[in-house]
């Protein structure tokens, strides 16, 4: 029996190293050409003339372009909404016209993001499609204010994107919101 096993061990080596691949051949001209070019293409970088353009201030057009979305989305005011409701309350029907002026305004040559956000009350997918439902709300009064449609995208988070993760009412009434963010 130990010779069967053993004999068995012996030819399964003797076929598995046969079966060992072998090196090519390396031709070192090549090696040394494909050295060469790797090294060149880290020489060269191509750089666009929106991201060589520097201004007077020492910044590139596209950091004051950044600059300036953040600082008009801090103006476009976050809408918060009742208890499983997706109707806009009177008190943030203010918020949403400030939002729609600087949307047509300061920001007019952005794409206006609003993201629908839920508490953690209800099913995943409950909350999704009530979140979608919140920034679908805030896209028509956005567009009675004059936005144009095409610039205005909307997404939900549902409850994956809470603000307060504590267990309070007060706290749950933060995550029921429509934030807005601006898109170059």
């Amino acid at each position: 029996m130990k010779s069967i096993v053993l004999s068995s061990i012996a030819i399964a080596m003797l076929v598995f190293s046969g079966c060992a691949d072998k090196k090519p051949a390396v031709d070192e001209k090549a090696k040394q050409e494909v050295a060469a070019q790797e090294v060149e293409a880290v020489k060269t970088e191509t750089v666009s003339a929106e991201d060589a353009t520097v201004g007077e201030s020492g910044m590139s057009s596209s950091d004051s372009n950044e600059m300036n979305m953040a600082s008009l989305e801090r103006k476009l005011s976050t809408v918060y909404f009742d208890f499983d409701k997706f109707v806009i309350r009177a008190d943030m029907q203010v918020k949403v016209t400030n939002s729609a002026t600087v949307a047509n305004a300061a920001a007019s040559a952005y794409t206006v993001k609003l993201e629908g956000n839920c508490d953690e009350w209800g099913s995943d997918e409950y909350n999704f499609a009530l979140g979608l439902k919140r920034a679908s709300t805030v896209k028509k009064a956005l567009m009675a204010e004059g936005v144009n449609e095409t610039r205005i995208t909307m997404v939900s988070y549902g409850e994956s994107n809470p603000i307060c993760s504590d267990k309070t009412q007060d706290c749950w009434s933060q995550n029921r919101r429509v934030d807005f963010k601006l898109l170059p």
